[in-house]
């Protein structure tokens, strides 16, 4: 619990904030007048700006949270895999993909990534099929509300249920109005203290690792011996290497096909901006990945994973960290209040950029082609987007609570079981729609229903026939037999086995055309 004097200056910064975000907010809402300006802006955005908005919104509160909570419960490996594999991974294929796609929906002028993907194969109904697949990113919404409610709930001295509440309600809010022009403007100032506050958790450790980085390990071995191994045979999650560098890394290349990643690009208005663009996001995005490194710190200030005799979840050790080692001194309490707005501005920098693609996929390829003959005024769409937005904030509520009161290890599987089958149904439309010269529809589409297919067949119908039916299915039986499933395990098969289904139909159709 966070002492008066923390929860004091916490509600000083934290409407101090809120003021900031709001001016913003009002003064890109004045800008906005139409769908399309909420998607993609009137301004002419500084390149340098965008690339900081790109970090703030790929980095979540996941990043800052969530990952080093499981660090701190895992170890090395956990480590490994969030802070080495997947992070190189992701910008790599986010600097391969960026300029190919960026390019051509400039051309095509894509609001969202399933009108993307429908004027690249010249089908409304596979626009659709991805827009209601886009669905399922309500989840990673839910993951930054939990952890948003959780540093506030530490901060703030209140029940995470009624931080909860206030967060959906001032955050959907302002997303209702500003749009793409608010959202460069937040995500800029937002990714400029989130600087801050990695490069503070980072060196908060130095206490630790003032004896070197031999004795650092060694005080986490004395812990227990497989927190320093580079496997973690009893975690649900990093057991081996095919689960901490192989799935990593496919999952990683694949994350960049989510909507307000990708997408981001299309807010540049000439082409010669996007090197400068890139090499603002991946720097930053480096530093905020190396963040969850934290987690060691957490562990070996919370040895036993306990606070005053309770257990501590995973989801709420940063919080936990925080509140304990910056709660002596002024000074100490400054900067422990400036990393709780770091902590919130990581959450907030992608839900904004989440709620802006998902509500514009919403209303733009699901609403607008199914109800279109009813709206006759182009300009009633905006009132459409902010219905949308309050539905989306209705269910994200609730599928939080429900979070809060009883994850499943972590809200961290609960998310990235949505997002992870999200972008294994999107990869190889995007992918192939990028770097492959007459892609049919047909192959496309392969590659999507494949993954789909495959995704739900391993993550939901490989349990159920291993532990309910006990029929054995050979290399899924050491994943699938616990009461926790790895989503990546899942997304790496349905990514590589839709890329290789939907390639050889892609090379028999193109023989076919040329006989």
């Amino acid at each position: 619990m966070a002492s008066s004097q923390q929860a004091l200056g916490a509600w000083v910064l934290i409407i101090l904030y809120a003021a900031l975000i709001l001016f913003f907010v009002i003064r890109g809402a004045l800008r906005t007048k139409s769908i399309s300006e909420y998607a993609l802006g009137t301004i002419n955005f500084s390149p340098w700006f965008v690339g900081l908005s790109l970090a703030a919104a790929m980095t979540s509160a996941a990043t800052f949270i969530i990952n080093p909570g499981l660090i701190a419960a895992y170890g090395l490996s956990g480590f490994l895999s969030f802070g080495i594999f997947f992070p190189v991974a992701a910008l790599i294929s986010l600097i391969f993909l960026t300029k190919s796609f960026r390019k051509y929906g400039a051309n095509v002028k894509a609001l969202s990534l399933a009108s993307w993907i429908g004027n690249r194969y010249n089908s409304k109904g596979y626009a659709l099929f991805i827009a209601l697949m886009s669905l399922l990113l309500l989840t990673f919404i839910v993951l930054i509300l939990v952890a948003i409610s959780k540093v506030l709930g530490q901060a703030l001295n209140i029940a995470e249920t009624k931080v909860l509440l206030f967060t959906v309600l001032f955050v959907f809010g302002y997303m209702m109005f500003g749009g793409a022009n608010a959202m460069v403007y937040t995500n800029t100032v937002q990714a400029v203290i989130m600087v801050l506050v990695a490069v503070i958790l980072l060196v908060s450790g130095y206490p630790y690792l003032k004896d070197g980085i031999p004795a650092f390990f060694e005080r986490l071995a004395a812990i227990n011996p497989d927190l320093v191994k580079p496997t973690n045979p009893t975690s649900p999650l990093f057991r081996d290497f095919f689960e901490i560098a192989f799935a990593q890394i496919v999952v990683g290349i694949a994350v960049v096909c989510q909507p307000h990643i990708i997408t981001k690009s299309l807010l540049l208005k000439r082409e010669s901006d996007v090197n400068k663009y890139l090499i603002s996001a991946t720097l930053i995005q480096g530093l905020f990945f190396l963040v969850v490194f934290a987690g060691f710190y957490a562990r070996l200030t919370f040895p036993d994973m306990t606070v005053n005799g309770q257990p501590l979840g995973i989801d709420g050790v940063v919080s936990a960290y925080v509140v304990k080692v910056f709660s002596q001194g002024w000074v100490a309490i400054a900067v422990g209040l400036v990393i709780v707005l770091g902590l919130i501005s990581a959450g907030l920098s992608t839900i904004e950029g989440l709620i802006q693609s998902l509500s514009t996929t919403i209303t733009s390829d699901i609403v607008k082609p199914i109800f279109g003959k009813l709206i006759q005024n182009e300009d009633n769409y905006i009132i459409v987007n902010r219905i949308v937005i309050v539905l989306i904030a209705i269910a994200a509520y609730f599928a939080s609570y429900q979070q809060i009161v009883s994850p499943n290890l972590s809200v961290a599987i609960f998310a990235q079981n949505g997002v992870y089958s999200f972008f294994s149904i999107a990869f190889v439309p995007i992918v192939f729609g990028i770097f492959l010269k007459e892609v049919k529809l047909s192959s496309a589409l392969t590659g999507s229903l494949t993954a789909f297919g495959v995704y739900f067949f391993t993550y939901y119908l490989s349990p159920w026939l291993i532990v309910s039916k006990g029929i054995s299915l050979g290399f899924f039986d050491h994943y699938f037999s616990g009461k926790v499933q790895n989503p990546a395990i899942a997304a790496s098969f349905a990514i590589v086995i839709s890329v290789v289904v939907s390639f050889i139909h892609y090379k028999i159709s193109k023989s076919k055309t040329i006989k």
